[in-house]
């Protein structure tokens, strides 16, 4: 193993969560709400917010089975990474530019820089065969999401600073300096994507025949894996399973912000409060993975599900900044855990030669069930007046996930992933 592309790889995962944290998550969210929104009535400023979210994830879903052709049958991976993420760099910087009232203008930044940073990440992840191995794939894929959530942490540390010093910085105010926050986001992003332009070369492909549209070989395969799903009943409920409840963690991470700005706390509060859940959150998914050693996974994903159940009600009657403060490192104590184990538990009822093809449906499939949360938050919202009953619409999110997670017989769906297995079984090649 070579230790100058693994690095250069897991330090692209550090400059490129700047843009979930500060942009998806903490500031631009305030930003969207008390500037670019001005003017818009409080309950619609949420709304739209969350409508821009959903337009965001629908593009990301309809473009990642394509994407994904893309990675599989071309040596142009790099160069597709580098085009994607220069738009999200870009997107950012740009977002320095949005003043007062332009919130159409913020709305197809956002956009622009969501596609950006999601589509590079199909291309960042097909790297990771190339710099690892199958004896230390599992731990290389561990330290860059651990220091993405470091990374991140980090330069909203910084942000922070900016906003609440701003004169220190030399800023006239801190709506300037939370212009310039903006623009900072794209110059780490860039800064730490360098080494893995500079340092990882891409494997020489022998070009693969092709007689269709990559369009066509992506939604194909797509269709291919959700018919064959039928054979498999207890990862396909817990795959539902997944989509429901993901769609209401999601939703939480990208509305919660802004939903807690609606409802009048302060935005340095909601700020620090969401540094707290980044910093909180590598320590507790590394302990709910020795939590499911001891009581196995399904149940202790059950409880991370549960402590989310309570944190949306809770978020329902939320009036200070110090009840969001503890929800915030509640979110902390379960998102890392509610991710890897939902992954894990995933990952053991797939058939073995066919991981590749599974977690790419995984993956495409969560996209497309996260458009709904954000929309239905949006919705009830603007229908009712109120975001206190938007968030608490993510409640059903949960239950039913719950629900179904709990009719999943793991031991089963292992059965039925075995018997189905042929080791001598070739890929399809469309």
């Amino acid at each position: 193993m070579k230790k100058k592309p693994v690095w250069s790889w897991m330090l692209y995962d550090f400059g490129n969560s700047a843009f979930a944290t500060t942009m998806m998550a903490a500031v631009l969210p305030i930003f969207y709400y008390d500037v670019a929104a001005k003017g818009v009535q409080e309950s619609l400023a949420t709304s739209y917010w969350g409508y821009s979210q959903s337009i965001a994830v629908l593009i990301v879903a309809l473009l990642a089975p394509i994407l994904g052709a893309i990675s599989d049958y071309s040596a142009a991976k790099k160069r597709f990474l580098f085009f994607f993420a220069y738009m999200g760099m870009i997107a950012s910087v740009l977002l320095a530019f949005v003043g007062e009232g332009d919130y159409l203008f913020a709305s197809l930044l956002l956009i622009i820089g969501t596609i950006g940073f999601s589509a590079s990440n199909v291309f960042y992840d097909a790297f990771l065969p190339e710099v690892s191995d199958e004896k230390n794939i599992d731990q290389i894929s561990a330290g860059g999401y651990a220091l993405g959530y470091l990374g991140g942490g980090v330069l909203l540390a910084i942000n922070l600073l900016m906003i609440l010093n701003y004169d220190w910085f030399g800023f006239p105010n801190s709506l300037v300096a939370t212009q310039w926050v903006f623009v900072t986001v794209g110059i780490w992003w860039f800064i730490f994507s360098i080494p893995l332009l500079k340092n990882i070369h891409e494997e020489k492909k022998v070009k693969q025949p092709r007689s269709r549209s990559y369009a066509t070989i992506g939604f194909t395969r797509l269709k291919s894996t959700a018919k064959e799903l039928k054979g498999y009943k207890q990862l396909l409920i817990f795959l539902v399973a997944f989509w429901l409840y993901n769609d209401g963690i999601s939703t939480i991470i990208k509305m919660a912000t802004i939903y807690g700005r609606d409802i009048g706390i302060d935005s340095n509060d909601l700020i620090t409060a969401l540094l707290i859940t980044q910093f909180v959150g590598i320590p507790f998914a590394f302990l709910f993975g020795q939590l499911a050693k001891k009581i196995k996974a399904k149940p202790a994903l059950m409880i991370a599900l549960f402590i989310y159940l309570i944190i949306v009600g809770l978020g329902y009657f939320m009036t200070t900044a110090l009840h969001f403060y503890l929800l915030a490192f509640c979110v902390g104590l379960v998102q890392g855990g509610a991710q890897s184990l939902s992954r894990s538990i995933f990952g053991r009822m797939v058939p073995g030669n066919r991981h590749a093809e599974f977690y790419g449906f995984y993956g495409i499939s969560a996209k497309f069930s996260a458009i709904f949360g954000p929309f239905v938050f949006a919705l009830v919202g603007q229908l009712t007046g109120s975001s206190r009953l938007g968030i608490l619409s993510l409640m059903f999110f949960f239950i039913v996930g719950i629900l179904l997670l709990w009719k999943v017989d793991i031991e089963k769906g292992v059965e039925e992933a075995k018997k189905t297995t042929d080791p001598k079984e070739e890929p399809v090649v469309y």
